[in-house]
């Protein structure tokens, strides 16, 4: 036979009450928390997208002093900053060329397609082969500018507009600081070298280099 079962007695009642009031405390605070974290995110959410939006826009330099703050604005010439232009050190011109009307300003212009033999006889055209010839890239009248395939005249500290024309992964790379050589603060004013800095524009692939040795370790140089 089954033993019978106890009855509930108050003293059986006194023992389960602490424990139903610590649960429903428990309860009561779980549901304060939920309620308090979902307010704290509901009211931050404008703010968070407002954020989120303005991450999204790509600035250019024009606007580095309206954002960041005139300290961020180093590197970034007058005109730079009033055309949105990368700010970028001078051309890396042959002594004595620029400008090329000192010259060019008295000589009658010429598109003909030809070996030059007066002039820049040093320069060997290996950029396009037989595609490119001088005047793709220099303007027919005022040598002192460059021009683009639409017709837009430009200095020559905005050659990257000329090449980004053929090379737009380079220039987008060029841009983005991870193609060619870029200083200045990451999240301010950036001063970048322009692709004639390290590639020459008439014979832009890099010539062979002659290896040479490893350097030699300290413990090994003799005294």
């Amino acid at each position: 036979m089954s033993e019978p079962t106890t009855a509930p007695t108050p003293e059986n009642n006194e023992h389960m009450l602490p424990e139903a009031t610590t649960l429903a405390v428990l309860l009561i605070l779980f549901f304060a928390i939920g309620i308090l974290a979902l307010a704290s995110i509901m009211m931050g959410r404008p703010e968070a997208e407002g954020a989120a939006a303005d991450a999204a826009v790509a600035h250019g330099p024009a606007e580095f002093e309206s954002i960041l703050g005139e300290d961020f604005t180093l590197g970034l010439d007058t005109a730079s900053k009033e055309r949105g232009h990368f700010a970028v050190p001078p051309p890396p011109f042959s002594k004595g060329i620029y400008p090329c009307s000192e010259c060019h300003g008295d000589l009658e212009p010429d598109d003909t397609r030809r070996k030059l033999e007066d002039e820049h006889q040093e320069i060997k055209l290996e950029h396009g082969g037989e595609e490119r010839w001088c005047l793709d890239c220099h303007d027919f009248k005022n040598r002192d500018k460059l021009r683009l395939a639409n017709g837009t005249l430009i200095p020559f500290e905005e050659s990257y507009r000329l090449c980004g024309q053929c090379h737009g992964d380079k220039y987008r790379d060029w841009r983005a600081g991870v193609h060619g050589k870029r200083t200045g603060y990451w999240n301010g004013a950036k001063r970048y070298l322009l692709c004639a800095h390290c590639h020459s524009p008439h014979s832009p692939k890099f010539k062979p280099l002659h290896p040479l040795p490893p350097p030699i370790k300290p413990q090994y140089i003799r005294k």
